[in-house]
């Protein structure tokens, strides 16, 4: 058998009663046999011991667990049903949970698709679905799953750059922008990893994103120029688109007729005002328009 297969078990409280049935059983041939000298203390003794071996079979399954039995080597089946069982006493009854269980992936630092080094970390959520593969195709699946889920976290880390400074950033996938993306493709190469162990994924995120002490600095300052420069395109973009709509509505509405020297002029004074970072300090002019 080279699957899990589900299987019952007979009833634990029957079995106990039994067994009790035979203890007492196997203690009064005892004691009589020893008062007549008679052969019922040696069927006491057999009876007495085939009593306490069956007791062995007795087992527990509790809530979201399983018993994997295997007998003299070969797998006999996996006993999910909550209860009181038993089964045959030479069976090793293993236990195996199936509650979701929480993986803190410790930081880890690897080099992005930019090469910029990283710390990284995932929290993920899983449980065992395939009792078998967990138990026989691997070596103790909870090291596993923390192996197996480091080595998934660092292969992605090394696909997307943790960040861009390119135009169009938005449109590239990275790691700290596309953070829902970022956790589907972690989800779904877990699984391909689990599914050998026979481990569910139920969710697997990023918990823990930075660039690594060295460079994280300069890259602090490289973000923080790159929004400034947007900054000023929009504002100088903005000014421009406005002293245009001044000068289309002075010369529409007749208000003042300038030459191309005076336009100069007043274009510059306008983009100053407008772009400048503090308040402007208008100069009040009393005479002529025209010297």
């Amino acid at each position: 058998m080279t699957r899990e297969h589900v299987r019952s078990a007979a009833n634990g409280f029957l079995m106990l009663f039994l067994g009790f049935v035979g203890i007492a059983l196997a203690i009064f041939s005892i004691v009589l046999g020893a008062q007549t000298a008679s052969p019922l203390i040696v069927g006491g003794l057999l009876l007495l011991i085939a009593s306490v071996i069956t007791l062995g079979g007795l087992f527990i399954v509790n809530p979201n667990e399983a018993r994997v039995l295997v007998l003299f080597g070969k797998y006999k089946g996996t006993v999910k049903a909550n209860g009181f069982f038993w089964t045959n006493p030479f069976m090793t009854k293993k236990r195996v949970s199936l509650r979701a269980r929480n993986l803190n992936g410790e930081k880890i630092k690897v080099n992005d698709k930019a090469g910029n080094p990283i710390q990284i970390a995932a929290v993920v959520v899983w449980q065992v679905e395939d009792t078998y593969k967990a138990t026989f195709d691997v070596e103790h699946f909870d090291s596993y799953v923390v192996i197996q889920s480091e080595a998934a976290v660092r292969h992605l880390a090394g696909i997307y750059p943790y960040d861009t400074f390119e135009d169009g950033a938005e449109e590239k996938m990275t790691l700290r922008a596309g953070t829902e993306r970022v956790s589907e493709e972690l989800e779904r190469e877990l699984s391909e990893r689990f599914s050998r162990a026979g481990i569910r994924v139920v969710e697997a995120r990023l918990s823990h994103l930075a660039y690594a002490p060295e460079i994280a600095e300069a890259m602090l300052r490289r973000q923080q120029a790159t929004a400034v420069v947007a900054a000023r395109f929009q504002i100088v973009h903005g000014a421009v688109s406005m002293v245009e709509m001044a000068l289309h509505q002075l010369a529409e509405k007749n208000v003042v007729t300038l030459d191309d020297e005076r336009k100069a002029a007043m274009v510059s004074n306008l983009l100053v005002v407008l772009c400048s970072e503090h308040s402007a300090a208008p100069v009040v002019n009393a005479g002529t328009l025209y010297p």
